[in-house]
């Protein structure tokens, strides 16, 4: 059999059917080559326990503990029972819940002082951590005398002391797992090795099959180490093989060469200017502008901080082109942002933005919008400025995607806040200029997905990492509603306080309300019924209580704002939901000073302007991410007056959700916050179905731990791709490529 057919055997041959499928089914895993590559997260030392302190809550985890108590209580007056076990570690402890008529074997297999191994999902109940309904399987006692029952099989099969635990699911236990990789792993063998041999032994790896036996059923943890550090290369090493090949393609590929030309826009545009380019400003211009007079396309990513003045490097950029004789489009995510853009590039340009008009410069240049809800007869003013070249640059939303859209010669592609889009919308826009247009990627925030792909390098960037003048720095805060009610009390007086020193105020809300209440319920118990009701709560309300009720809504908090701890203030909605007219409207009432508090949704995330805003309270925060939390606290503190951000949140101080809004009250700094949620949610899939769930291509490879191995494999891949870009001395590594990449993520790591 060759050895790629022996890997790519369907499950379901050697496991059976009823396996494979849930291996399918929950954990992505089709083939034998599959089930190799599924690592064990950890490993248990026999007659060691896990520390049971530092469960992650939500997740299926296998431990193994001591039952330090087990007892049955009756409810229901007496007409029900349940059986609680403690079990312990020596230091935490984790409580085991059955119901029913099963709860009499596990009384009798768990008495206290035996220990077992057990899977199930981590919850809290009454402020502690448990797993109902666990699966098991008893390790009787340490003083050797062993559990009766032939489960224990499973573990001693482990002739070395180290049990490894596997990444599980519902119905297929860690040891059902072990079992399944013990039937496929003599095939190890036939697994073809993708590293070149002069890589491998000029590093000094072990050949492939041995590290996928250490890693699966290793000896000591010397062994461990060595797989790891093999495999981790194979992941990096592939994968930097790929995007090699990506940057070789980009290479070949024709572009126009857009260079400055002296006299034109961008200088009449830059005598203008009422200030100074920050340092950071210059130096980023500069890194942009050499990409432009190359004539292959630029694909650059510009990062910056909130605030940091992205637009106006941008703009420059897109002037440069104009004045090279070409057209810049700017995609934004939202009509709100494409309005908010167009406004305020306008406003800069002044008359060098009426092109075709009597107030016009002379070489002025048209900038037109265009947005899916525009009207008729400006739409097709706008797409016949772009056709025949009046207009130099255009901002619009995926509109500007769509077939009937014809540019006169698109040179410059500029997508704000990237994580919006698909790579497929921005290569339709980029297939629209003759030759493959220049790219720039702007995103305020770094989100997981960018930073592994800055690690791993398929865009080169450029980063804007000062603040301009006149800044004024934001003060965060994380009210915890459940815990403490008066902190939400106090929330509302500070919002008052700020309107009363002539400021504005956010309320940010995860949903709108009304006809989106396909959860049930009417939005939860909403911000100022919260505050006045809060006595009443029980103490004991758990984690799962704020996750079960629906998120806060919009219209629901306003009513309540207005009808309590807010009334008297000026308070108006946004949402997506409006009609964009309505939604321009009551932006331009609150940016005139028209509105005291805005509650909104999202759509103020980005690129929203309003230097007189100065308190932001955003309900339900931890059902937003790290970076959109950071996102929306960038509207504030806009102005000269200090900024404010408060967290409300119902999560329980213990909770991942709570440590997670504590990092973001903690720091400014957007590019330590990527790295924070990077490390929480793991590295999504880099390839494909990013931020996607249970199988990252990445399974050993961390991609902020590890920036070490993939700065290696970068250099190693480059050369080997620079001496051989069609890969064919090596068919291995081609073969390990096309697992990786089936044709669709190679384009998706493409990045744009």
């Amino acid at each position: 059999m060759d050895r790629v057919s022996a890997l790519d055997e369907p499950l379901k041959k050697s496991l059976g059917p009823a396996t494979a499928k849930v291996m399918a089914e929950h954990l992505g895993l089709h083939t034998v080559g599959d089930l190799l590559h599924h690592y064990p997260r950890r490993y248990e030392e026999r007659g060691q326990l896990t520390t049971l302190a530092e469960l992650p809550l939500d997740e299926d985890v296998t431990v193994v503990a001591q039952v330090a108590d087990s007892r049955i209580l009756t409810f229901n007056h007496g007409r029900g029972q349940r059986l609680e076990i403690t079990l312990t570690d020596g230091s935490g402890r984790l409580q085991l819940v059955f119901f029913g008529r099963g709860l009499h074997k596990p009384h009798k297999e768990l008495p206290p002082g035996s220990r077992g191994m057990f899977a199930g999902k981590v919850s809290v109940f009454n402020r502690k951590l448990q797993l109902a309904h666990p699966t098991y399987v008893p390790l009787g006692r340490p003083d050797g005398d062993a559990g009766d029952d032939d489960a224990t099989s499973a573990v001693d099969a482990f002739a070395g002391k180290l049990i490894p635990i596997y990444p599980a699911c519902k119905g297929l236990e860690s040891w059902k797992i072990t079992k399944a990789v013990d039937a496929v792993l003599p095939r190890a063998v036939e697994a073809a090795d993708p590293l070149p041999p002069a890589l491998r032994e000029g590093r000094g790896f072990v050949p492939l099959p041995e590290a996928l036996l250490k890693v699966h059923r290793p000896e000591t943890k010397a062994d461990i180490e060595d797989a790891r550090a093999r495999l981790k290369w194979d992941e990096a090493f592939v994968l930097q093989v790929a995007l090699a090949r990506r940057r070789y393609a980009d290479t070949q590929l024709p572009a126009v060469a857009r260079k400055p030309v002296a006299g034109g826009l961008l200088d009449a545009f830059d005598a203008e200017l009422p200030f100074t380019l920050t340092e950071g400003q210059r130096k980023v211009t500069a890194e942009i502008f050499a990409g432009l007079a190359t004539e292959h396309p630029m694909h650059r990513l510009l990062q910056g901080e909130v605030g940091s003045g992205k637009t106006l490097v941008a703009l420059r950029a897109m002037l440069t082109v104009v004045d090279a004789g070409g057209q810049a489009a700017l995609l934004a995510p939202t009509e709100v942002l494409a309005q908010q853009h167009h406004r305020s590039i306008t406003e800069m340009m002044g008359e060098l933005a009426e092109g075709g008009t009597l107030g016009g410069a002379e070489n002025a240049t048209k900038v037109v919008l265009l947005t899916g809800s525009m009207g008729t007869a400006a739409r097709r003013q706008a797409l016949l400025d772009l056709v025949t070249g009046e207009a130099g640059m255009v901002i619009g939303t995926h509109a500007l995607i769509e077939d009937k859209v014809r540019f006169h010669d698109l040179g410059l592609v500029v997508v704000d806040e990237q994580h919006r889009f698909g790579v497929e919308q921005r290569d339709a826009l980029r297939s629209k200029g003759k030759q493959p247009p220049h790219l720039l990627v702007m995103t305020a925030t770094p989100i997981p997905r960018t930073v592994a792909m800055t690690v791993f390098g398929d865009l080169e960037t450029s980063v804007l990492d000062q603040l301009p003048a006149g800044r004024s720095p934001i003060a965060s805060h994380v009210v915890p509603a459940e815990d403490k009610p008066h902190f939400l009390a106090r929330a509302w007086e500070r919002v008052r306080e700020e309107v009363g020193k002539g400021h504005q105020a956010y309320v940010v809300c995860p949903r709108i309300g009304d006809d989106d209440e396909e959860k049930g319920g009417k939005g939860g118990k909403g911000g100022a019924k919260k505050a006045s009701a809060a006595k009443e709560k029980a103490k004991e309300k758990a984690a799962e209580d704020a996750e079960k009720r629906p998120p806060l809504a919009v219209l629901d908090v306003a009513e309540q704002l207005v009808a309590g701890p807010l009334a008297g203030l000026r308070v108006e909605v946004l949402h997506g939901r409006m009609q964009p007219d309505d939604k321009d409207a009551v932006m331009r009432r609150f940016a005139a000073g028209e509105v005291d508090v805005l509650v909104a949704t999202t759509v103020i995330e980005v690129g929203v302007n309003v230097p007189n805003a100065t308190a932001m309270v955003i309900m339900d925060a931890d059902r937003f991410g790290v970076s959109q939390l950071h996102q929306l606290r960038g509207r504030v503190g806009r102005g000269a007056a200090p900024g404010l951000c408060l967290l409300v949140t119902d999560m329980p101080e213990a909770s991942p959700a709570r440590a997670r809004l504590g990092a973001v009250a903690a720091t400014l700094d957007g590019f330590e916050l990527s790295r924070i949620d990077l490390e929480q949610r793991r590295e999504g899939d880099v390839l494909g179905q990013a931020q996607s769930g249970v199988r990252s291509s990445l399974r050993m490879l961390a991609v902020i731990e590890d920036e070490e191995i993939i700065a290696a494999a970068r250099e190693e891949a480059v050369a080997v791709v620079a001496a051989d870009p069609e890969l064919e001395s090596s068919p291995e590594l081609r073969t390990a490529l096309d697992a990786l990449l089936d044709t669709e993520r190679e384009q998706y790591l493409d990045k744009g």
